[in-house]
Order: structure tokens, then sequence, then C-alpha cells
């Protein structure tokens, strides 16, 4: 399949109207580029903010976004004849060594970006004064898996006021029906394009629905929608009907988070890093990659997460997409073993890697460096 740049936007598209937290200093990225004497400018441009709770009409299927062909029934007669779909009792043995270390959130004001990871790719992240959800999943099971693996890494009783949720795409992992009807529903929601009808059915009154390398904001944060190597589908008639990617948020001081979702490996990252220069941390995936014959259009391997990191230009990685539930064949803990040695092999620090247990956090605190630059 022919793969779609789509670097202008929607053109396809008609609108009708850890427990003990550690913090890490950083500096802006405008202050980086100008100390380096260098432009880092986006290219393309960044599209204007759109309205929040925009009511628009989208295609009825976005195939045309594809990076790689759908596994057609050759190949699923092969994944069901070979049957790897689960690690076997020797992937299994480390369950109970996965790292779970549930802490309380740290506490941030409006000029700190901290991330909690609560399993999965759920992460309770404090950016701009803001507390955002991505993707969250605290419910036990989800649609033909099993139940997980390690507890939610952050009881949903001690989150304070969620300011905004973000969603990369319809899979169940991602996309949890129980877990969302606990949120009032004027919560906005910031959703890829043609899913803002589920959110509408379900009564919530504030859905954004954007399109690739579209945006929106909220209290002066950026919410920008980009591509990802995926699909969607959540019944048997929907595949594609809605869109996939990722996310990233741009606080008001410059600070600046992206959020993979879930994606294979490919062109985008480097697009996106370009579009968007410096990226302070990456939330990227790093599970549910075995068979590699099956799953490497559609997942990173630790190995793929660590150069996708470094396309995007991200100065710290903090691993996702694993040791939550079991989705494919892998060791339970292969993922984080093959990440650090990746990482180490990349030539990057070992502090920029944050390799969280479930429920740790980290902190970004962003320093003022005005004087230097006057």
């Amino acid at each position: 399949m022919t793969q779609q740049t789509h670097e202008s936007g929607s053109a396809t598209t008609t609108a009708t109207t850890t427990p003990a937290t550690t913090t890490t200093a950083l500096t802006t990225p405008a202050t980086t580029t100008r100390e380096a004497g260098t432009s880092a400018a986006p290219f393309p441009p960044l599209a204007e903010p759109r309205p929040l709770g925009e009511l628009r009409v989208w295609p009825r299927t976005f195939h045309d976004r594809l990076t790689a062909p759908l596994p057609g029934l050759k190949a699923m007669a092969r994944f069901a004849r070979e049957g790897s779909v689960r690690p076997g009792r020797e992937g299994l043995a480390d369950v109970r060594r996965l790292p779970f270390e549930p802490g309380p959130l740290p506490r941030v004001d409006a000029g700190t970006v901290s991330v909690t990871w609560a399993g999965h790719a759920s992460w309770v992240l404090r950016i701009g004064g803001l507390t955002v959800l991505t993707d969250p999943v605290w419910s036990r099971r989800i649609l033909g898996t099993p139940a997980r693996i390690t507890p939610v890494g952050v009881p949903w009783e001690t989150l304070p006021r969620v300011d905004a949720v973000v969603i990369s795409h319809n899979h169940y992992d991602h996309l949890d029906a129980p877990t969302l009807r606990r949120l009032p529903r004027d919560t906005p929601v910031f959703v890829p394009a043609g899913l803002g009808r589920w959110f509408r059915r379900r009564r919530f009154t504030t859905v954004t629905e954007l399109d690739w390398w579209e945006a929106a904001e909220l209290s002066g944060v950026r919410f920008d929608f980009v591509p990802a190597h995926h699909w969607s589908k959540r019944t048997l008639t929907d595949t594609c009907h809605s869109l996939w990617g990722g996310w990233v948020l741009t606080a008001p001081d410059g600070g600046r988070v992206y959020f993979a979702g879930d994606t294979g490996y490919g062109h985008w990252f480097s697009r996106i890093g370009r579009r968007y220069p410096g990226i302070d941390l990456a939330l990227m995936p790093i599970g549910a990659y075995d068979p590699r014959w099956w799953l490497s259009d559609v997942h990173l391997d630790p190995e793929e997460a660590v150069r996708a990191t470094e396309d995007l230009g991200a100065r710290h990685m903090a691993p996702m997409h694993w040791g939550t539930f079991i989705l494919s064949a892998e060791p339970v803990l292969e993922p984080l073993t093959r990440v650090r040695a990746a990482w180490e092999k990349a030539g990057r620090e070992r502090e920029d890697l944050w390799d969280l247990p479930v429920g740790g956090s980290r902190v970004l605190e962003r320093t003022s460096v005005q004087s230097a630059l006057d």
C-alpha cells in the first residue's frame, strides 16, 4: 500500500461549524535553539487551533491513511495456525517481578510538567496547570484479553479533577467505556476524527475531533493530533471508520510532551519531530510486538521505540504499553530489558530513560534562563 503523507492536515474533511517522585530540570526549546545558534521553527508552520466542541463532517472511512495493508485471510490463517498469542509458562514466570510501586501524585503548579504511569497507555499528565488523562483504562479486564497482570497504579479516588482526556484510537485497550463513565460529562475530550459520535452518544458535551496536524487549545495548553502507524476497529463493521494517532501537548511556557498512543515504526516520527521541535518527553509504547511478522506494522518493539524517540528529537523517553495486559507472545519482562539495552547501545544518558514502575512519577521543572539570554 502506498504511504500517504497528509502533510497539509484535513484535506479530505469538511467542517460544518515512582513513589519517590524524581524531578528533572529542563530549559525551554527556544533557549536551547538560541544557545546553539540555529533555527528550530516548525516546518510546516503549525495550524491555527480549532474551536472546542466543533461539529464536523468526516469521510466514511480512513483506509487511505493506512501505511501498511491490514492482514488478509492468509495471514490470519497463519496466525490461527501458529497460535502464538500469549507467552508460554516460562514467559509468564516473571509476572511477580513486574515493577509496581504506586505513590502519591506529585505536587505541581502551572510551571511544571509531571507524568504518572497508571499502566498500559494510561498516564496522569499534569501540564500548564491542567490534569490530563491519556487513553484512560482503569478496568481490570478489557474485551478479549485476560485480566490485567498489574493493578492500576493510581487509584481513581486519588485523582484530582480531570481537566481533559486525550484518546489515541478506538481499540478496547485504549478506549474503555467503563472508565470513561466515571468522568463528569462536561469533561473536555480530544479524540481522532470520526470518534466524536461515540462520545456524544454517551452524553459528553465538549468533544473535539481533530484530523492529523490539527490542534485545539484549552486554558493555554495546545493539543495537537499527529499521525501514527496503526489502524482502528471496535466492531465487525467499523474498520478504519475513525482515525488513529498520537498527541503533542504544549504548555504555555513551551514544555512539550508527545504521547504516541499505539503505533508501528515509520516515517511519521521524523516529520513529527520537525514540526514540533523541542519535545521534552516522549511516552512511547514498547510492548505487544511478538510475533514480529504479525505485529511489526502496528506495534513498536523496544529497539524501534528508541529509534523513534531519536527521530522525534525528544530529550527523554518513558516506556508504556507493556506490563499491564498480555496482548502478545513476548515474555512479560522482555520489553523492559530490551529497551534498557537499546537505550544504552544508542549512547543515550541512562537518566533520560524514564522506565517507571506502574504507579511511578517523574517531574519536569522548567528553569528560567531569561537573564542569561538577555
